[in-house]
Protein backbone atom coordinates (compact mmCIF):
# COMPACT_ATOMS: atom_id res chain seq x y z
CA UNK A 1 0.00 0.00 0.00
CA UNK A 2 1.30 3.61 -0.83
CA UNK A 3 1.38 6.17 2.28
CA UNK A 4 0.91 8.73 -0.04
CA UNK A 5 -2.83 7.55 -0.52
CA UNK A 6 -5.84 8.73 1.43
CA UNK A 7 -7.76 4.82 2.97
CA UNK A 8 -11.36 5.84 1.86
CA UNK A 9 -11.87 8.00 -1.46
CA UNK A 10 -15.47 9.30 -2.93
CA UNK A 11 -16.91 7.89 -5.94
CA UNK A 12 -20.09 8.32 -8.48
CA UNK A 13 -21.30 4.99 -8.49
CA UNK A 14 -23.98 3.63 -10.65
CA UNK A 15 -25.64 0.82 -8.53
CA UNK A 16 -28.15 -0.52 -11.34
CA UNK A 17 -29.48 1.15 -14.14
CA UNK A 18 -32.74 1.15 -12.04
CA UNK A 19 -31.52 2.93 -8.63
CA UNK A 20 -29.68 5.22 -10.61
CA UNK A 21 -26.28 6.68 -9.29
CA UNK A 22 -24.98 7.28 -5.47
CA UNK A 23 -21.93 8.93 -3.97
CA UNK A 24 -20.31 6.52 -1.79
CA UNK A 25 -17.11 6.24 0.41
CA UNK A 26 -15.24 3.11 -0.61
CA UNK A 27 -11.26 1.93 -0.05
CA UNK A 28 -9.10 4.13 -2.33
CA UNK A 29 -7.67 2.01 -4.74
CA UNK A 30 -3.98 0.75 -4.46
CA UNK A 31 -1.43 0.31 -6.79
CA UNK A 32 -0.35 -2.84 -8.45
CA UNK A 33 2.75 -3.96 -11.28
CA UNK A 34 1.15 -2.68 -14.34
CA UNK A 35 -1.35 0.34 -12.66
CA UNK A 36 -1.15 3.81 -11.66
CA UNK A 37 -3.30 5.91 -9.21
CA UNK A 38 -4.65 8.73 -10.32
CA UNK A 39 -5.87 12.03 -8.06
CA UNK A 40 -8.58 13.00 -10.49
CA UNK A 41 -8.92 16.66 -11.26
CA UNK A 42 -11.73 16.81 -14.32
CA UNK A 43 -13.04 13.94 -15.66
CA UNK A 44 -15.70 14.56 -19.32
CA UNK A 45 -19.12 14.40 -19.24
CA UNK A 46 -20.17 13.07 -22.30
CA UNK A 47 -23.36 14.11 -24.50
CA UNK A 48 -24.64 10.88 -23.94
CA UNK A 49 -23.64 10.42 -20.35
CA UNK A 50 -27.10 10.27 -19.26
CA UNK A 51 -29.49 8.25 -21.63
CA UNK A 52 -26.21 5.75 -21.47
CA UNK A 53 -26.63 5.48 -17.86
CA UNK A 54 -30.17 5.88 -17.52
CA UNK A 55 -30.64 2.95 -20.38
CA UNK A 56 -32.66 5.23 -23.03
CA UNK A 57 -29.61 4.53 -25.23
CA UNK A 58 -28.76 1.06 -23.59
CA UNK A 59 -25.04 0.01 -23.76
CA UNK A 60 -23.64 -2.84 -22.52
CA UNK A 61 -21.51 -2.74 -18.98
CA UNK A 62 -21.83 -4.68 -15.93
CA UNK A 63 -22.84 -3.06 -12.78
CA UNK A 64 -22.59 -1.46 -10.10
CA UNK A 65 -19.18 0.59 -11.51
CA UNK A 66 -18.18 4.01 -11.13
CA UNK A 67 -18.76 5.91 -14.25
CA UNK A 68 -16.38 8.09 -16.37
CA UNK A 69 -14.67 8.88 -19.65
CA UNK A 70 -11.41 10.50 -20.21
CA UNK A 71 -10.11 12.60 -17.25
CA UNK A 72 -7.04 14.42 -16.72
CA UNK A 73 -5.20 14.23 -12.98
CA UNK A 74 -2.02 13.58 -11.02
CA UNK A 75 -0.48 10.49 -10.46
CA UNK A 76 -0.67 9.61 -6.80
CA UNK A 77 1.04 6.38 -6.86
CA UNK A 78 2.49 3.78 -9.43
CA UNK A 79 2.89 0.09 -9.40
CA UNK A 80 6.61 -1.15 -8.32
CA UNK A 81 7.55 -1.83 -12.49
CA UNK A 82 6.78 2.03 -13.60
CA UNK A 83 9.88 3.63 -15.28
CA UNK A 84 8.84 7.16 -16.29
CA UNK A 85 5.12 7.92 -14.54
CA UNK A 86 6.27 9.17 -11.14
CA UNK A 87 4.04 10.81 -8.12
CA UNK A 88 3.00 14.58 -8.76
CA UNK A 89 3.04 13.91 -12.98
CA UNK A 90 0.30 15.28 -14.76
CA UNK A 91 -1.36 13.00 -16.87
CA UNK A 92 -4.44 12.61 -19.76
CA UNK A 93 -6.56 9.13 -18.42
CA UNK A 94 -7.29 7.77 -21.55
CA UNK A 95 -10.41 5.50 -21.76
CA UNK A 96 -9.72 3.38 -24.22
CA UNK A 97 -8.86 -0.02 -22.72
CA UNK A 98 -7.04 -3.22 -24.63
CA UNK A 99 -6.36 -6.69 -23.57
CA UNK A 100 -2.05 -6.91 -23.35
CA UNK A 101 -2.36 -10.07 -24.55
CA UNK A 102 -4.89 -9.78 -27.18
CA UNK A 103 -5.11 -6.18 -28.34
CA UNK A 104 -8.06 -7.14 -30.33
CA UNK A 105 -9.72 -7.47 -26.97
CA UNK A 106 -10.97 -3.33 -26.07
CA UNK A 107 -13.40 -2.05 -24.11
CA UNK A 108 -14.45 1.69 -23.26
CA UNK A 109 -14.30 2.17 -19.70
CA UNK A 110 -17.59 2.50 -17.79
CA UNK A 111 -19.15 3.20 -21.27
CA UNK A 112 -19.13 -0.27 -23.17
CA UNK A 113 -17.82 -3.77 -22.50
CA UNK A 114 -16.71 -4.53 -26.16
CA UNK A 115 -17.90 -7.08 -28.16
CA UNK A 116 -15.38 -10.16 -27.23
CA UNK A 117 -15.31 -12.32 -24.43
CA UNK A 118 -11.84 -10.92 -23.58
CA UNK A 119 -13.37 -7.48 -23.24
CA UNK A 120 -15.93 -8.13 -21.05
CA UNK A 121 -13.76 -10.44 -18.91
CA UNK A 122 -11.19 -7.49 -18.85
CA UNK A 123 -13.79 -5.14 -17.62
CA UNK A 124 -15.93 -6.97 -15.30
CA UNK A 125 -13.00 -8.73 -13.15
CA UNK A 126 -10.35 -6.05 -13.41
CA UNK A 127 -10.87 -2.53 -14.80
CA UNK A 128 -14.56 -1.94 -14.40
CA UNK A 129 -14.38 1.41 -13.00
CA UNK A 130 -13.98 5.17 -14.48
CA UNK A 131 -13.34 8.64 -13.23
CA UNK A 132 -16.12 10.16 -11.90
CA UNK A 133 -13.83 9.57 -8.20
CA UNK A 134 -11.49 11.42 -6.23
CA UNK A 135 -8.94 8.53 -7.21
CA UNK A 136 -9.03 6.04 -10.06
CA UNK A 137 -6.80 3.08 -10.63
CA UNK A 138 -5.88 2.77 -14.40
CA UNK A 139 -3.36 0.95 -16.49
CA UNK A 140 0.25 2.27 -16.87
CA UNK A 141 -0.04 2.72 -20.62
CA UNK A 142 -3.54 4.95 -20.46
CA UNK A 143 -1.81 7.43 -18.34
CA UNK A 144 -0.21 9.79 -20.86
CA UNK A 145 1.86 11.95 -19.40
CA UNK A 146 1.60 16.17 -20.28
CA UNK A 147 3.56 18.93 -19.65
CA UNK A 148 2.25 21.21 -17.03
CA UNK A 149 3.81 23.86 -17.64
CA UNK A 150 3.70 24.12 -21.03
CA UNK A 151 -0.13 23.71 -21.05
CA UNK A 152 -1.39 25.63 -17.78
CA UNK A 153 1.71 28.43 -17.34
CA UNK A 154 2.34 29.28 -20.58
CA UNK A 155 -1.06 28.84 -22.82
CA UNK A 156 -3.31 29.46 -20.05
CA UNK A 157 -4.81 26.18 -19.81
CA UNK A 158 -6.93 25.27 -16.76
CA UNK A 159 -7.16 21.53 -15.54
CA UNK A 160 -11.06 21.60 -16.59
CA UNK A 161 -10.05 22.91 -19.61
CA UNK A 162 -7.58 19.75 -20.72
CA UNK A 163 -10.30 17.43 -20.55
CA UNK A 164 -12.21 18.89 -23.98
CA UNK A 165 -8.50 17.01 -25.32
CA UNK A 166 -10.80 13.65 -24.58
CA UNK A 167 -13.49 14.71 -26.67
CA UNK A 168 -11.34 15.92 -29.72
CA UNK A 169 -9.52 12.51 -29.56
CA UNK A 170 -12.03 10.61 -31.34
CA UNK A 171 -12.17 12.59 -34.75
CA UNK A 172 -8.18 12.69 -34.39
CA UNK A 173 -8.35 9.03 -34.48
CA UNK A 174 -10.32 8.73 -37.87
CA UNK A 175 -8.07 11.71 -39.06
CA UNK A 176 -4.69 10.32 -37.97
CA UNK A 177 -5.84 7.09 -39.60
CA UNK A 178 -6.43 7.75 -43.07
CA UNK A 179 -3.45 10.41 -42.59
CA UNK A 180 -4.66 13.44 -43.18
CA UNK A 181 -1.95 16.18 -44.53
CA UNK A 182 -1.49 19.45 -44.12
CA UNK A 183 -2.78 21.65 -47.40
CA UNK A 184 -5.17 18.77 -48.17
CA UNK A 185 -9.03 19.14 -48.62
CA UNK A 186 -11.46 17.00 -46.68
CA UNK A 187 -14.96 16.30 -46.33
CA UNK A 188 -16.55 16.41 -42.99
CA UNK A 189 -20.20 14.60 -42.73
CA UNK A 190 -22.28 15.56 -41.03
CA UNK A 191 -20.12 18.45 -39.93
CA UNK A 192 -22.77 19.97 -37.64
CA UNK A 193 -23.42 16.95 -34.47
CA UNK A 194 -21.33 16.57 -31.43
CA UNK A 195 -18.17 14.70 -33.30
CA UNK A 196 -18.35 16.30 -36.91
CA UNK A 197 -18.01 19.42 -35.64
CA UNK A 198 -15.11 18.10 -33.39
CA UNK A 199 -13.52 16.88 -36.42
CA UNK A 200 -13.66 19.80 -38.19
CA UNK A 201 -12.18 22.10 -35.51
CA UNK A 202 -8.87 18.82 -35.36
CA UNK A 203 -8.78 18.75 -38.90
CA UNK A 204 -8.43 22.48 -39.10
CA UNK A 205 -5.91 22.48 -36.44
CA UNK A 206 -3.71 19.49 -38.48
CA UNK A 207 -3.77 22.39 -41.43
CA UNK A 208 -6.47 21.04 -44.00
CA UNK A 209 -8.79 23.03 -45.82
CA UNK A 210 -12.13 21.64 -44.52
CA UNK A 211 -15.82 21.74 -46.65
CA UNK A 212 -18.22 20.67 -43.51
CA UNK A 213 -21.63 19.19 -44.94
CA UNK A 214 -24.35 20.03 -43.68
CA UNK A 215 -28.09 19.81 -43.61
CA UNK A 216 -29.24 22.73 -41.72
CA UNK A 217 -27.39 26.12 -42.72
CA UNK A 218 -28.29 27.75 -39.96
CA UNK A 219 -25.85 25.22 -38.37
CA UNK A 220 -23.39 25.44 -40.74
CA UNK A 221 -23.19 29.39 -40.90
CA UNK A 222 -22.64 29.15 -36.80
CA UNK A 223 -20.22 26.47 -37.32
CA UNK A 224 -17.58 28.59 -39.87
CA UNK A 225 -18.48 31.62 -37.52
CA UNK A 226 -17.62 29.94 -34.04
CA UNK A 227 -14.10 28.22 -35.83
CA UNK A 228 -13.01 30.92 -37.47
CA UNK A 229 -13.10 33.09 -34.47
CA UNK A 230 -11.19 30.87 -32.82
CA UNK A 231 -8.67 29.96 -35.37
CA UNK A 232 -8.68 33.25 -37.79
CA UNK A 233 -7.47 32.66 -41.04
CA UNK A 234 -8.52 29.28 -40.53
CA UNK A 235 -9.79 27.11 -44.37
CA UNK A 236 -13.39 26.27 -44.06
CA UNK A 237 -16.59 26.32 -46.04
CA UNK A 238 -19.87 24.78 -46.28
CA UNK A 239 -22.09 22.89 -47.99
CA UNK A 240 -25.67 21.96 -47.25
CA UNK A 241 -26.97 18.84 -48.52
CA UNK A 242 -29.91 19.02 -50.50
CA UNK A 243 -30.80 15.19 -50.74
CA UNK A 244 -30.45 15.02 -54.42
CA UNK A 245 -26.81 13.48 -54.91
CA UNK A 246 -25.21 14.26 -57.88
CA UNK A 247 -26.16 18.06 -57.01
CA UNK A 248 -24.16 17.78 -53.90
CA UNK A 249 -21.66 16.21 -55.53
CA UNK A 250 -21.37 19.06 -57.83
CA UNK A 251 -21.66 21.61 -54.90
CA UNK A 252 -18.33 19.87 -52.82
CA UNK A 253 -16.45 20.03 -56.47
CA UNK A 254 -16.93 23.42 -57.10
CA UNK A 255 -13.96 23.72 -54.16
CA UNK A 256 -11.73 22.04 -56.21
CA UNK A 257 -9.73 18.55 -56.03
CA UNK A 258 -10.71 16.28 -52.75
CA UNK A 259 -8.30 14.29 -51.09
CA UNK A 260 -10.33 12.84 -48.34
CA UNK A 261 -13.68 12.49 -46.24
CA UNK A 262 -14.38 11.44 -42.48
CA UNK A 263 -17.70 10.61 -42.05
CA UNK A 264 -19.02 10.17 -38.75
CA UNK A 265 -22.81 9.59 -39.43
CA UNK A 266 -25.53 9.03 -36.18
CA UNK A 267 -27.31 6.04 -36.53
CA UNK A 268 -30.61 7.95 -36.71
CA UNK A 269 -29.06 9.20 -40.42
CA UNK A 270 -27.65 5.90 -41.36
CA UNK A 271 -29.29 6.31 -44.68
CA UNK A 272 -28.49 9.77 -45.86
CA UNK A 273 -27.40 10.28 -49.23
CA UNK A 274 -24.66 12.65 -47.27
CA UNK A 275 -21.52 9.80 -47.52
CA UNK A 276 -22.05 9.01 -51.03
CA UNK A 277 -22.07 12.22 -52.47
CA UNK A 278 -18.75 13.20 -50.23
CA UNK A 279 -17.37 10.12 -51.59
CA UNK A 280 -18.52 10.47 -55.45
CA UNK A 281 -17.00 14.21 -54.72
CA UNK A 282 -13.32 12.49 -54.36
CA UNK A 283 -10.12 12.66 -56.42
CA UNK A 284 -8.67 9.43 -57.87
CA UNK A 285 -7.05 8.05 -54.76
CA UNK A 286 -8.55 9.68 -52.29
CA UNK A 287 -9.41 8.18 -48.65
CA UNK A 288 -12.33 7.63 -46.42
CA UNK A 289 -12.29 7.17 -42.40
CA UNK A 290 -15.86 5.34 -41.56
CA UNK A 291 -16.47 6.28 -37.76
CA UNK A 292 -19.88 6.18 -37.98
CA UNK A 293 -23.22 4.44 -38.55
CA UNK A 294 -23.54 5.07 -42.41
CA UNK A 295 -25.38 2.27 -44.06
CA UNK A 296 -24.76 4.21 -47.88
CA UNK A 297 -21.54 3.66 -49.24
CA UNK A 298 -22.23 1.60 -52.07
CA UNK A 299 -21.14 3.50 -55.38
CA UNK A 300 -19.16 2.65 -58.35
CA UNK A 301 -16.67 5.57 -57.63
CA UNK A 302 -14.83 3.46 -54.97
CA UNK A 303 -13.32 0.99 -57.72
CA UNK A 304 -13.24 3.17 -60.27
CA UNK A 305 -10.91 6.20 -58.77
CA UNK A 306 -8.90 3.67 -56.56
CA UNK A 307 -10.45 4.84 -53.20
CA UNK A 308 -9.56 4.09 -49.80
CA UNK A 309 -11.95 3.32 -47.38
CA UNK A 310 -10.91 2.39 -43.57
CA UNK A 311 -13.48 1.90 -40.70
CA UNK A 312 -12.10 3.41 -37.21
CA UNK A 313 -12.97 2.79 -33.45
CA UNK A 314 -11.81 5.62 -31.56
CA UNK A 315 -7.62 5.19 -32.11
CA UNK A 316 -4.96 4.02 -30.40
CA UNK A 317 -2.53 5.15 -27.73
CA UNK A 318 0.41 6.68 -30.52
CA UNK A 319 -2.71 8.76 -31.31
CA UNK A 320 -2.85 10.55 -28.45
CA UNK A 321 0.26 10.91 -28.19
CA UNK A 322 0.56 12.48 -31.53
CA UNK A 323 -2.38 14.57 -29.89
CA UNK A 324 -0.80 15.70 -27.06
CA UNK A 325 2.25 17.15 -28.96
CA UNK A 326 0.29 19.28 -30.93
CA UNK A 327 -1.61 20.60 -28.14
CA UNK A 328 1.62 20.94 -26.62
CA UNK A 329 3.10 22.68 -29.23
CA UNK A 330 0.58 25.16 -29.29
CA UNK A 331 -1.85 24.25 -32.77
CA UNK A 332 -5.05 24.50 -30.89
CA UNK A 333 -6.55 27.95 -29.35
CA UNK A 334 -5.20 29.01 -26.53
CA UNK A 335 -6.25 29.85 -23.15
CA UNK A 336 -10.06 30.61 -22.81
CA UNK A 337 -10.46 30.05 -26.66
CA UNK A 338 -10.03 26.59 -26.07
CA UNK A 339 -13.04 25.19 -24.05
CA UNK A 340 -15.92 26.98 -22.04
CA UNK A 341 -16.07 24.43 -19.20
CA UNK A 342 -18.80 23.88 -16.54
CA UNK A 343 -18.03 22.15 -13.46
CA UNK A 344 -19.83 19.87 -11.07
CA UNK A 345 -19.37 18.34 -8.35
CA UNK A 346 -20.09 14.55 -7.55
CA UNK A 347 -22.82 15.41 -5.42
CA UNK A 348 -24.59 17.40 -8.33
CA UNK A 349 -24.22 14.66 -10.86
CA UNK A 350 -27.89 15.07 -11.99
CA UNK A 351 -27.19 18.46 -12.83
CA UNK A 352 -23.70 17.69 -14.58
CA UNK A 353 -25.57 15.24 -16.89
CA UNK A 354 -28.11 17.37 -17.76
CA UNK A 355 -25.51 19.80 -18.84
CA UNK A 356 -23.31 17.49 -20.66
CA UNK A 357 -26.55 16.86 -22.83
CA UNK A 358 -27.16 20.54 -23.84
CA UNK A 359 -23.13 22.30 -23.58
CA UNK A 360 -20.82 20.57 -26.21
CA UNK A 361 -19.93 21.31 -29.72
CA UNK A 362 -16.65 23.17 -30.57
CA UNK A 363 -15.19 24.62 -27.91
CA UNK A 364 -17.81 23.42 -25.17
CA UNK A 365 -16.53 20.99 -22.32
CA UNK A 366 -18.29 19.93 -18.98
CA UNK A 367 -16.54 18.10 -16.73
CA UNK A 368 -17.43 16.96 -12.93
CA UNK A 369 -14.11 17.81 -10.51
CA UNK A 370 -14.27 15.10 -7.67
Amino acid sequence: MSSSLPSEHRALVLVSRESGFQVRTFPTPQPGPGSAVVRIAAAGILPYHRETYNGKRPMPFPTPLVGGFGAIGHIAAVGTDATVLKAGQLVYVDCVIRSRDDPACVFLSAIYEGSSDGSKKLMRDTWRDGTFAEYAKVPLENCIPLDEPSLCDIQGYSLQDLAYMAFLLVPYGGLRDIKLEPGETIIVCPATGFYGSLGVQVAIAMGARVIALGRNEEKLARLKEDIRSRTPGANIETVKTTGDEEKDVTALQAYGSVDAVLDITPSDAAMSTHTRSAIKALRLGGRVSLMGSTKNIAVPEILVNNLTLKGKMMYEREAILQFVKMLERGLFPQGEHFAETKVFQLDDWKEGFDEGAEHNGIGKCVVFAP
